[in-house]
């Protein structure tokens, strides 16, 4: 695959403030630069990324509708009345609902939570979930995560005389639900500082509310955050501003004193005795969580979140692990399909995006196919399967590609949708699949430039050898947790020369293990680029070369060393 690199060079006044603030604070021009590139240009601005604080989060009561739904709660709390919290099936819902459960139960026993069937209910508020809080004597539903464009659902639990409470961060219609509160950053009204909140987040944010208006003191809630961490990490939301606080800190809670819910899984993940990260989260803790509400029932997911012994939540996290190793072999298998199905059609390679359909295929897993086939096409990618007499399926995009408002754009033929600008969930009845593909295609042709079907690393900065010390990368970690508008950083250094020791590893000799060396060193330094042994020739050739590449820790037989790990490698592309 042949990469496009990308990288901005610097104006002599960018330089100069980079020195300054360099200077200022005391760490490298380079790392000074990547401040800048992230909106930080004073000593202030500095210190409170470094030095992420919980003061420095946002008033609760600022979201629209929290003075509501929090008068609400306490009345239900107040009249014992029943409450059910409701979520949706992945990982960002079912932690939400985990959260607020816990904390409710502390002053409630007439509490129940619901998460409903990928397979019978669909996504989001469903009939049968008002019905069933309902047969169950609930009075108020706490929806997390989903409920923004359920109107005809909040009509009904009306109708039956339940009240909800909606806190969602998805994109809501003009129309908002009729509710008791809807709570949401998106609200076109809303004038909360932070818009990227995660479910969990908004979650959080309820109890950081509740607690406030009754005294509790914040230290009895931050033993939840382990909970919003892997919520920020799993729904790719961004990193920064109050995210960033909120994950550095439930990171901090996950290394420490994680709930045992989360230490069940932690454990059969073989991540005992790592400190975790969110990379960790997102290959490892989460796709076990996912896999509940993707292959069986996502309530269980919740179950084992809320276990109360570390017997029961090694047992529920074994289950779970075989739901996720069950997702595997069926992601494997839908992805062969799909792919297969795309190489055989001549006329799909010539088109700007991708909608593939197969009524057979698994709902669970859909929106990881697309996520593989748009990562290997590069292009948007709609994988579509029959669900309850309707097509639905998920949507993936490239940088670039709204993907949202694309199926926003066709919401007259849809019977619903959802979702982000590069993810997006979405039903349609059969009669309207070809009028869809028609109308996303011509989308796509409109705004997707051929650049943007091209693969791209976007380089941070130029670093070299020399410049890779030990206060380097210490100040680099105060950087993290990294994450979607705060990425690990991606360096270039120029002309490199093979030390003369790099060879090919792996099974079947797909890697290349790199000893190298540039101008500034006389001892080589260690990297590894995963499946680039095309590039073998050209690193023993003698020739110079560049490589792009983020700093890694790599711990190896007890001994932690820094490692480069190769995204690409090129000759003259930025040097």
């Amino acid at each position: 695959m042949i990469y496009k690199w990308n990288y901005e060079s610097l104006t002599t006044q960018q330089k100069e403030q980079i020195d300054e603030l360099a200077k200022k604070i005391g760490i490298s021009p380079v790392l000074s630069q990547l401040l800048m590139q992230r909106g930080i240009s004073s000593v202030e601005d500095a210190r409170k990324f470094f030095h992420p604080s919980l003061k420095d989060l946002h008033d609760p009561f600022l979201l629209p509708d929290m003075d509501k739904a929090i008068k609400r709660i306490e009345k239900a709390l107040g009249q014992k009345q029943r409450i059910l919290i409701y979520g949706d099936y992945d990982v960002d819902g079912t932690t939400a609902v985990a959260l607020v459960y816990k904390f409710l139960r502390k002053f409630t026993t007439n509490l129940d939570y619901y998460i409903p069937d990928r397979y019978d209910e669909g996504y989001g508020i469903s009939e049968q979930g008002i019905d069933y809080a309902e047969e169950t004597g609930v009075k108020l539903i706490i929806a997390l995560d989903c409920g923004i464009k359920a109107n005809e659902k909040i009509d009904y639990a009306k109708s039956k005389g339940i009240d909800f409470i909606i806190g969602d961060h998805h994109m809501p219609d003009e129309i908002l639900p009729d509710a008791v509160a809807v709570i949401d950053a998106k609200r076109l009204d809303s004038t909360y500082p932070y818009e990227h909140l995660s479910g969990c987040g908004v979650g959080f944010k309820l109890v950081q509310a509740l607690a406030q208006n009754n005294k509790i003191d914040f230290s009895e809630i931050t033993d939840l955050l382990d909970l919003v961490a892997v919520s920020v990490a799993s729904d790719i939301v961004p990193i920064t501003g109050e995210n960033r606080i909120l994950t550095y800190y439930g990171l901090k809670q996950i290394n420490s004193n994680p709930s045992l819910g989360l230490k069940g899984i932690i454990d059969i993940c073989g991540l005992t005795y790592k400190s975790i990260t969110v990379n960790d989260i997102i290959f490892k803790i989460g796709p076990r969580i996912n896999a509940s509400g993707r292959m069986m029932k996502g309530k269980e997911a919740v179950d084992l979140l809320l276990s109360n012994t570390i017997e029961d939540a090694r047992e529920k996290s074994m289950n779970i692990d075989h739901y996720n190793d069950d997702r595997r072999e069926l992601d494997k298998r839908i992805t062969d399909e799909a792919m297969q199905f795309i190489d055989e059609n001549v006329n799909m390679k010539e088109k700007k995006s991708l909608v593939v359909y197969n009524e057979t295929w698994h709902k669970g897993v859909i929106g990881i196919v697309a996520s593989r086939l748009t990562e290997k096409y590069l292009r948007p990618a709609v994988v579509l399967t029959k669900s309850q007499g309707l097509i639905t399926g998920s949507a993936r995009s490239v940088m670039g590609f709204d993907v949202y408002k694309a199926i926003e754009a066709c919401k007259d033929i849809l019977e619903n949708f959802g979702g982000h600008t590069y993810a997006a969930g979405l039903s349609l009845k059969e009669d309207n699949l070809q009028e869809f593909k028609r109308r996303f295609e011509a989308l796509s042709l409109e705004m997707i430039a051929p650049e943007m079907m091209r693969p791209q690393i976007n380089v941070d900065a130029e670093l070299t050898f020399r410049e890779i010390n030990s206060k380097f990368i210490e100040d680099l970690s105060s950087f993290a947790p990294f994450g979607p508008d705060n990425l690990n950083p991606i360096f270039v250094t120029c002309n490199v020369m093979d030390y003369g020791t790099s060879k090919l590893v792996g099974k079947d000799n797909v890697h290349l293990k790199l000893e190298m060396m540039d101008d500034t060193i006389s001892i080589p330094v260690n990297g590894i680029a995963f499946r680039q042994s095309d590039s073998y020739e050209k690193v023993k050739s003698g020739t110079p070369f560049d490589i792009c590449y983020t700093l890694e820790e790599n711990t190896h037989n007890g001994k932690t060393n820094i490692q480069l790990y190769v995204k690409d490698i090129d000759m003259g592309q930025l040097c």
